[in-house]
């Protein structure tokens, strides 16, 4: 799950490496508004203290700028040991 606000460059590069990951990992990705009631819930849930957020598999993984390494990394080591995760998706 992808939390975004508009006009937010980093929200948008978040977006366009997901994206472009979709296309080597079965990825699964929701965006909600940070700042939706929903968003804010999942935010404060996460300790998530600006956009981008991404939940991987439910979990908080990251907050602002959003590395790439490190998310092929826990993507990686989920396709490894699918029991670690509940699969690959990015998802709330």
């Amino acid at each position: 799950m992808l939390l975004s606000q508009p006009d937010c460059a980093l929200c948008a590069q978040a977006q366009e490496l997901l994206a472009g990951l979709q296309a080597e990992y079965p990825l699964e990705v929701q965006t909600i508004d940070f700042y939706s009631s929903q968003g804010f819930e999942l935010a404060k849930r996460g300790r998530l203290l600006s956009p981008p957020g991404v939940f991987l598999d439910g979990q908080p993984f990251s907050y602002g700028r959003l590395s790439e390494r490190k998310l092929r990394e826990a993507l990686e080591a989920r396709l490894r040991d699918p029991a670690g995760g509940s699969g690959t998706a990015i998802q709330g």
